[in-house]
Formats: C-alpha cells, sequence, structure tokens
C-alpha cells in the first residue's frame, strides 16, 4: 500500500500536499454531484429553455462579479482560512436547500438564487486554493502536482460524481443535496491539516484594493505567454458556454438520453479526461506547449460541429470521449504554464484575471446559447460555438507561438 501510495503521492511532495490533495478529491466528489443534480432540479422545475441556460448563466456570473476582488483578497489574507471558511458556507446553503426541498417548498427563483450564493463562494475558495499548491511544492514538481489534482478533478468531479448525482437524485433531489452538504463539509476539515510556510507580513492592506488589482491586470498584459492564454480561454468560452448551457436539453431531447444518461454523458467525458492521464507525460515529451494548444483548439472546434449534425448518442458519445481528454492536457498544461510564470505574491491576482476571463466567457455564451435554443432550436448553440472557434483558431494561430516561451523569465510585477 505504501509503494501505491509513492507513485500516487510522491513522499517528496509533502504530506501537506497530500491533505491538500485529499480536501480537493472529497470537495470535487460534491461538485461532480451537483453537476448531474443541479442541471436536473432546474430542468424538474421548469422546461423553459431561456431558464435552464440562465440557471448556468447565475452560476458562471460571480467569477465575473467577484473574480478580481477575491485574487486581491487571496494575496492579502489567511489563504487557508479563506478555504475553509467559504467551504462551510457552502455546506450550510446546500443543507438549507436541501430542508427546502425535502418539504416541497422549493421553487425555481429560490434555487437559482442557491445557485449565485454557491457560486459566488466558490469563486473565493477555488482562488484561494490555486494558490496553495506552489508554495507546497516545488517549482520542478508543479507537473507532477497538478497531474494529480487533474486526475482527482476528473475521477471524482466528472467520473464519478455525476453518474452518483443522477442516481441520488431519481431517489430524490434532497438525497443528492444532502450528499453534496456532506462532503464539502469534510472537505473543508480535511484542508485544515495543511501546513503553510510562513509568510511575510502583508502590508497590502494599507494600500487601496484597486492597487492590488490594476497591478494583477498590468502583470498579465505585459507577459506574453499568461496574456496569450487569458485571450484564448476567454473566447472559447464564449463558445464553449453557448453550447454546453444547455447541454442537458441536448442530452435528454437531441440524443433521446433520460436523466441517468445525461449523467453518463460527462461519465464519458470523464473517461477521455483519465485517458489523457495516461499520455499527458508522452504528449508534452513530443509537442510543443504552443503545438498543445493549436491541436486541442482544433479539437473543440470540431467537437461543436459534430455534435451540431448527430443525433445518435453513439456518435455523439466518442466525441464527449475525445473532448474529455483534451479538456485534461488543456487544463494542466495551461493551469502549470500560469504557475511557473507568475510570482507567488501575485499568483491570487494573476490567477483571479484568468479566471474572470474563464467565467465572462462561459456568461456570454450562456446567454447567447439560451435565446438561439429558444428562438431557433438546441442545436444552434453547436452551430454557434463552431463557427466562432473556428474563426477564432484562425485569428489566434499565429499568437500561440508565445506559449512556447512560457517558462522565460516572468515580466516584473511592476512592469
Amino acid at each position: 500500500m505504501s509503494r501505491i501510495a509513492e507513485v500516487v503521492v510522491p513522499a517528496r511532495l509533502g504530506r501537506s500536499f497530500r491533505w491538500l490533495l485529499a480536501s480537493s478529491w472529497t470537495s470535487n466528489l460534491g461538485d461532480g454531484i451537483a453537476l448531474a443534480a443541479g442541471p436536473l432540479l432546474v430542468a424538474s422545475l421548469t422546461r423553459d429553455a431561456f431558464l435552464v441556460a440562465l440557471a448556468a448563466t447565475v452560476q458562471w456570473l460571480p467569477p465575473l462579479l467577484f473574480g478580481l476582488v477575491a485574487g486581491a483578497l487571496t494575496d492579502r489574507l489567511d489563504r487557508k482560512l479563506i478555504v475553509v471558511t467559504v467551504d462551510a458556507a457552502r455546506a450550510v446553503v446546500l443543507a438549507v436547500l436541501t430542508l427546502a426541498v425535502a418539504t416541497d417548498r422549493v421553487s425555481i427563483v429560490a434555487v437559482l438564487a442557491a445557485l449565485f450564493v454557491l457560486a459566488t463562494a466558490e469563486v473565493f475558495a477555488d482562488n484561494s486554493s490555486q494558490t496553495l499548491l506552489p508554495v507546497l511544492v516545488a517549482r520542478e514538481d508543479l507537473a507532477i502536482a497538478n497531474s494529480r489534482m487533474q486526475s482527482g478533478f476528473i475521477t471524482v468531479n466528472q467520473l464519478a460524481g455525476p453518474p452518483l448525482g443522477a442516481a441520488l437524485f431519481t431517489a430524490g433531489a434532497a438525497w443528492a443535496l444532502g450528499a453534496q452538504a456532506v462532503v464539502i463539509a469534510l472537505g473543508a476539515v480535511l484542508i485544515t491539516r495543511v501546513v503553510l510556510p510562513a509568510r511575510e507580513p502583508d502590508t497590502a492592506a494599507r494600500r487601496p484594493m484597486r492597487h492590488d488589482i490594476a497591478e494583477g491586470l498590468r502583470w498579465t498584459v505585459a507577459h506574453p505567454a499568461v496574456r496569450t492564454l487569458v485571450l484564448t480561454i476567454t473566447i472559447f468560452n464564449v463558445t464553449f458556454g453557448a453550447a454546453w448551457s444547455v447541454l442537458v436539453l441536448y442530452a435528454t431531447q437531441r440524443l433521446g438520453l433520460g436523466e441517468i444518461g445525461f449523467g453518463l454523458v460527462t461519465t464519458v467525458g470523464a473517461v477521455g479526461g483519465l485517458a489523457g492521464v495516461l499520455v499527458y507525460g508522452w504528449i508534452t515529451r513530443r509537442v510543443s506547449l504552443s503545438g498543445i494548444m493549436r491541436i486541442g483548439l482544433v479539437i473543440e472546434t470540431l467537437t461543436h460541429l459534430a455534435l451540431a449534425l448527430t443525433t445518435s448518442p453513439w456518435i455523439a458519445l466518442p466525441v464527449f470521449f475525445v473532448f474529455g481528454a483534451h479538456a485534461f492536457v488543456w487544463g494542466t498544461t495551461s493551469v502549470a504554464v500560469r504557475q511557473r510564470a507568475v510570482p507567488l505574491e501575485l499568483q491570487g491576482r494573476v490567477g483571479s484575471v484568468n479566471l474572470v476571463g474563464v467565467f465572462g466567457g462561459l456568461v456570454v455564451g450562456s446567454a447567447i446559447g439560451g435565446v438561439l435554443a429558444q428562438h431557433i432550436g438546441v442545436t444552434a448553440p453547436f452551430w454557434f460555438a463552431f463557427v466562432g472557434s473556428a474563426v477564432f483558431v484562425v485569428l489566434i494561430w499565429r499568437s500561440l507561438r508565445h506559449i512556447a516561451h512560457a517558462d522565460d523569465a516572468p515580466v516584473p510585477a511592476a512592469a
């Protein structure tokens, strides 16, 4: 058993990293349950395509509204305490929502409000937790540490969580929500065991918040690789958000899958992600960072086209598998690039700029997807995603060469 543990989580990464990993895997199981249970709960209360897409929007809006503030606070305050406090608050909100569902006193308005509050809390928790890893492990171990974090995300968030959430939902929506509350609370307990190195006294609190936010923005704009990453993921999340905001309707109506089948869509994508885990080292030894980025963008563009054309689950499911592998390779590479390039004192703020780009794209995309699906049909968002992605790939193709130089010395924070 100890040998297996050494292979999965090498001892050189430290005991605190293992506690961080355990907390991350546990919390991700709760988020995985929500991936299926959340849309199914909304769909059980309304069949309006616009409201279904609005549920995605209210979850993607908080990072856009509060992301930069969360980044500034992360670099000022106790990062571990932020994660523990916010995750505990998420568990309380989920417990209240569970009670409302169990007593049949829930409405679509209440669910949308709860989703907004949960997503707001998650902004602060996720931004802070991402900054813990570069503090706990050496720079040369960031790739393997991120790989282990991403492997857990795929296994429990996308592979185990969604079918479990769908199965619990069929037994009763309260069961799914209650299970999520329990595991989120457990994740908060586990992260208390993480021991962080002492930080220098922070004098940032004496500066205006806008100064810290502006500093993170300036650094991001001045660094070619990180700037290109943020721009690319922002635009591609507009197209992705348009299509995936109505995924529950696409899976149940277009593909003819039921509630369990909707969970299967996410599961197949997670299996593809595990395949990406297995080949990630091989890929990075043979393909440049810019090459990985370019191939990934082409794969995502063709994914939207294939899903727009097909009505067969037997065609769609392999497409989701390939997309899952792409998502792991893309996610792991982009996080490692950012963590290696960004100074520790700016990790929270630069990460928040990236977060705003991610969810800003998702908010815009989900709004577009909801309108297109309501007025044209459930495949219209996928056609929009294909055309938009194809145009952007052509425009950004040459700029992606900056990613190849991501490991160059970072631009000074004052640049």
